[in-house]
């Protein structure tokens, strides 16, 4: 099981800079494209960190692991970076499924976009957590990102935006790591449709509202 994400902040350049974090009661499979614990492993926490838009540094995995030190999270786990107030998470469920989603649509692009999109001048990142009540195989994780990736560009495209999603996005599924494993994660699979509506539910509602970058924020 996931625990609901714990608001927290840590002492950063003078400043007090908030991150969500996700305990898991026992470890749980993950699939992930997050900086820090990407891939396909078991995973015991995620950690969503707010930075401000000047962050530069070229070693994210690095940082997010001396985050996750600093909080006493033990064992691997997954670390996700965003220019996003962290406080400001949307939380949705479907069918057991929960979802949740720190939202900036400020940097929209085209995934097929011919030229490369410009460089960031407003928040511009999604980052996605979900967790799915009930084991599931590696191709199952795997089209569950493919799943939630669909949700969240749809989602974007109902906002108004023509767009599937910004250049830093992430998503990250988890699951229990024992039991009979599910063998599809599809949008009309039996865990698949419930996360694709939760995610989408999610991203829709997160990105109805202006989003500030946490840094734009307090410096005014």
């Amino acid at each position: 099981m996931l625990s609901d994400p714990a608001l927290t902040s840590r002492p950063e350049d003078g400043r007090d800079i908030p991150l969500l974090v996700w305990r898991a009661g026992a470890p749980l499979r993950a699939v992930s494209s997050g900086p820090l614990g990407g891939g396909i492993g078991v995973r015991n926490w995620v950690l969503n960190a707010t930075v401000p838009m000047s962050y530069r540094r070229d070693d994210p995995a690095a940082h997010l692991a001396a985050l996750a030190g600093g909080l006493g999270l033990a064992g691997p786990g997954v670390g996700l970076l965003t220019g996003v107030d962290v406080a400001e998470v949307v939380a949705r469920a479907d069918t057991g499924v929960r979802a949740w989603a720190t939202v900036g649509l400020g940097t929209p692009v085209w995934a097929a976009a011919p030229a490369p999109a410009a460089p960031a001048q407003r928040v511009g990142t999604v980052n996605i957590v979900v967790y799915v009540p009930a084991a599931l195989g590696d191709a199952a994780l795997v089209n569950a990102i493919a799943t939630a990736t669909e949700a969240k560009a749809q989602a974007i495209w109902e906002l108004g935006l023509p767009a599937t999603g910004t250049p830093t996005d992430a998503i990250t599924v988890l699951c229990p790591a024992d039991g009979p494993a599910e063998p599809y994660g599809g949008p009309r699979s039996t865990w698949g449709a419930p996360l694709a509506r939760a995610v989408h539910a999610a991203v829709r509602d997160g990105g109805s509202v202006p989003c500030v970058p946490w840094s734009d924020r307090r410096a005014g």
